[in-house]
């Protein structure tokens, strides 16, 4: 295959992350990816050869994340591209949700992206190559009711990932920040989803919110195994863009913030200017 990359990839156990694998280990590439059980990985993408490393990570252990970039760039001799999937996602109020709840969902979702970064820039840079995908989220643009510490650690991706794109692109290195809408995956299953354990009775809106989600696992409009091939077409692209919207959901949510943005701006456009000298 004369187009072979070198793949990093966060979170491939399940989901998003595991069709991608898939995808690019029978397309010939190498690939380098990550669970917090790696044994639970290699029976995931049964497969067997030179071109798969399976690595167990903890994606919030600096030092454990750092191994592992090490490990693959000593395996394969370089990384190309670096996809940052791990996450799950974190449902309730504020106040039913605990401090350790909400500071684990920032470790993974946020700090764990920003950890793999960290690491794997100064290899990209010697390289003065690379791809960084960050996955973010809709409701990194747009959160649902009863979503409130996902929607932060998602936009958070985001804004690393927007601020990211401009102090690396002297260095030849491209990022790109994907907001998937719904995809049938298993993100709306126990073991991709927390919600408070802790309810309030008055916030029913975020009770409502939180069945219908449920009663749309299944049915989710975006296909997995396209969303793969999206983004092996981004890598294969001289000019990536930075932001990427992934499923017709996440088209629709995306605008509708766009327009509720533009007027909220323009309704309040003489107080915001009375501040000025």
């Amino acid at each position: 295959m004369e187009n072979k990359k070198v793949w990093f990839i966060t979170g491939a156990s399940k989901g998003l992350g595991l069709a991608l694998v898939k995808q690019l280990l029978q397309a010939g590439h190498q690939v380098a990816a990550t669970s917090r059980n790696s044994i639970n990985l290699v029976d995931a993408v049964n497969f067997n050869g030179d071109t798969f490393l399976p690595l167990s990570v903890a994606l919030g252990n600096d030092e454990n994340v750092a191994a592992a970039i090490q490990q693959t760039h000593q395996t394969f001799g370089r990384i190309d591209v670096v996809v940052n999937n791990a996450g799950y996602g974190i449902g309730g109020s504020i106040e039913e949700l605990t401090d350790e709840e909400t500071r684990d969902s920032f470790e993974v979702n946020v700090f764990g992206t920003i950890n793999v970064i960290r690491h794997v820039l100064p290899i990209l840079r010697q390289q003065g190559a690379g791809h960084i995908i960050n996955i973010s989220s809709i409701a990194g643009i747009a959160p649902a009711t009863g979503w409130s510490v996902y929607g932060a650690t998602k936009h958070a991706v985001i804004g690393l990932s927007e601020v990211l794109a401009e102090d690396v692109k002297s260095l030849g290195i491209n990022v790109t920040v994907i907001a998937p809408g719904a995809f049938r995956t298993n993100f709306l299953q126990a073991d991709s989803l927390v919600l408070s354990e802790k309810k309030i009775d008055a916030y029913a809106d975020i009770r409502a919110s939180h069945e219908r989600y449920s009663n749309m696992n299944g049915h989710q409009a975006g296909d997995p195994e396209k969303a793969a091939k999206v983004m092996i077409e981004l890598s294969e692209m001289s000019e990536p863009p930075l932001y990427l919207l992934l499923g017709s959901d996440a088209y629709s949510r995306a605008f509708s913030k766009l327009e509720l943005l533009a007027s909220s701006y323009k309704q309040w456009e003489a107080l915001t200017k009375s501040t000025d000298y």
